[in-house]
């Protein structure tokens, strides 16, 4: 228990916070951490006036006992999800269009066993919000965490395409569309600093675009929709793209653009439920 007291104060920061989460007195935790700074011969944490800072002894203490400790729980609470009927609700955090769009199939099987699920949808600020006020267990991400109490693992990756309706690629005659004429269409966007389109635009065409949308919705399904209209160009995720591509409702105008990794990230501490450990587990298991 000493080890576990040790690993959720370095996790995150606080020994009351540590505390909380575990089921303990302040006092309780402290005496934990005080024996087992007794046992290594050096202070694990300064105490400051908010929480608790590691030492060096302690950052090299938690690199050696954290993934194994973690390890052995996930083994036990597997074991246990074997014996025993696991219910209750797990809050799920991503965007909107990937938990629509790719998840559905896994979450079936989550039901099925009679998990009950919450979802929650927003951007990356958003995201990582609900994760750190404990509104959410587990989330997809599109960037990696920097707090030391997620979990994370790469599940998928997502390829960025420039698309457009057939109106504007029979323009094109079958080549790639030039930067010029991308100029002169009019683009869609879900957001005014055009966060796809810039990253794409930087990676496969080598320019750095200024453009004014035609439209912007903060929702990548009705950037979609506006694009298969007619409204304009584009750049969305391969994962939005396939059916429109598949249908002719969309065209490819441009050459392949950058793969960005997708992350499963979880609250460490709250892997101790079981609920929680089996919808990670799924979801890894799903590769979505």
């Amino acid at each position: 228990m000493q080890l576990r007291t040790f690993v959720e104060t370095y996790r995150v920061g606080s020994l009351s916070k540590a505390a909380a989460n575990l089921g303990l007195s302040q006092p309780a935790a402290s005496a934990h951490v005080q024996m087992l700074e007794s046992v290594v011969g050096k202070a694990l944490f300064t105490r400051q006036a908010r929480g608790v800072s590691p030492t060096a002894a302690g950052h090299d203490l938690a690199a050696l006992v954290a993934a194994p400790l973690d390890a052995v729980e996930s083994g036990l609470l597997q074991a246990r999800a074997h014996t025993q009927s696991i219910t209750g609700t797990v809050h799920l955090a991503g965007p909107a269009e990937y938990l629509s769009e790719c998840c559905a199939p896994a979450l079936q099987v989550l039901l099925s066993h009679g998990i009950r699920l919450h979802l929650h949808t927003g951007n990356q600020e958003r995201i990582y919000g609900l994760l750190a006020n404990g509104m959410a267990e587990v989330a997809i991400t599109a960037s990696t965490p920097r707090d030391r109490a997620l979990g994370q693992q790469e599940i998928a990756r997502e390829r960025l395409l420039l698309v457009a309706a057939p109106l504007f690629a029979q323009r094109l005659r079958g080549r790639p569309a030039k930067v010029r004429e991308l100029k002169q269409w009019p683009v869609i966007a879900y957001d005014e600093e055009l966060p796809l389109i810039r990253q794409y635009c930087r990676s496969a065409l080598k320019w750095e675009p200024e453009l004014v949308p035609v439209a912007l919705a903060p929702e990548l399904r009705a950037v979609r929709s506006l694009v298969e209209a007619g409204a304009g160009w584009s750049v969305l995720p391969d994962y939005l793209c396939a059916s429109g591509l598949q249908h002719g409702s969309l065209i490819k105008i441009g050459p392949v653009g950058p793969v960005n990794p997708l992350y499963l990230v979880w609250t460490k501490t709250a892997l101790r439920h079981p609920r929680v450990a089996l919808v990670r587990n799924t979801l890894l298991e799903f590769g979505l």
